[in-house]
């Protein structure tokens, strides 16, 4: 999907989405300061990321850090 295309989602795509997302992922509650945000979602602009992307790869990168 590009730019500002969207799919209009049948209940059945909806529900199978809404399945997966019950039996493989895990929802990690984040609470930080606004000004903590704004940081954060300024640098994922910058990388071209969204917020959520942006923290995954920052975790996966501190993962793998201190793996070595």
């Amino acid at each position: 999907m590009k730019g500002s295309e969207h799919m209009t989602l049948t209940d059945a795509q909806k529900q199978a989405r809404y399945n997966y997302a019950r039996k493989n992922l895990k929802r990690i509650p984040l609470d930080v300061q606004k000004e903590k945000y704004e940081q954060i979602k300024a640098a994922a602009v910058r990388n071209g990321e969204s917020v959520n992307g942006y923290i995954k790869k920052a975790i996966d990168e501190r993962i793998e850090r201190n793996s070595l």
